[in-house]
């Protein structure tokens, strides 16, 4: 496809960053254009596992700290529904709430398993934050089993929050190939780096088994042919 016609269904200001990274050369563009869409989908496999592996990791250490599988279901009214949480508006709560409204529109039962499945990433990093954090007793901390020592609450918030934002560019289309106007893909290693760190510090073989679906670099050193 030449450039005018990408241009034409992609949108002008969508690709004109682009184009300006590349000193206005057309050909150029494109092909960065299409080396940012095939980052994005390379780093896909570590996002999603990443997602999966920390969500039943962190619930599980919530259900032994209430020694209850079902604590998703159980506390709505328990200590989602705490007086500290108000200036919050009752995320957690209203996760759960919207994850049941969901699951009632295509089956009867709503059970605990399925309001986790229905959960967001943000769901999960929220729990890091402190007013979540104290009223579940850091539960959510005790599945970085081998973390170094001086890695608390804060430092692993922080990195969650930056794989979350990271991982929203991806999905909302917008591009992770620039540093202000300069074609830069520091920040997609900074958080294979995040994923992996964390990983290991859950379970060593779960950064051995993630990184096996890593294609980064490949498609990365392609810009060595822009």
């Amino acid at each position: 496809m030449d450039y005018q016609k990408l241009e034409y269904f992609l949108s002008e200001a969508r690709l004109n960053r682009f184009l300006v990274a590349c000193n206005g050369y057309p050909s150029k563009a494109q092909k960065l254009y299409s080396i940012n869409l095939k980052v994005s989908q390379a780093i896909y496999p570590l996002l999603n596992l990443f997602e999966i592996f920390l969500r039943n990791a962190v619930n599980r250490q919530i259900a032994d700290y209430f020694d209850d599988a079902d604590w998703i279901v159980n506390q709505h009214n328990g200590f989602m529904n705490n007086l500290e949480l108000a200036k919050s508006g009752y995320f957690i709560k209203g996760c759960v709430q919207s994850a049941a409204n969901v699951i009632l529109k295509k089956s009867s039962t709503v059970t605990a398993g399925k309001i986790i499945a229905e959960q967001s990433f943000g769901f999960w990093s929220s729990l890091f934050e402190p007013h979540h954090f104290r009223l579940i007793g850091g539960a959510p901390l005790q599945c970085f089993v081998s973390k170094p020592a001086n890695v608390n609450r804060k430092s692993i918030s922080l990195k969650l929050d930056a794989i979350r934002n990271f991982r929203n560019r991806i999905y909302h289309n917008e591009p992770i190939c620039f540093n202000g106007t300069a074609i830069d893909f520091s920040s997609t290693y900074a958080i294979r780096q995040h994923i992996l760190d964390m990983l290991n510090w859950i379970d060593p073989e779960l950064s051995i088994f993630t990184v096996q679906f890593d294609r980064l670099d490949q498609q990365i050193d392609e810009l060595d042919n822009l």
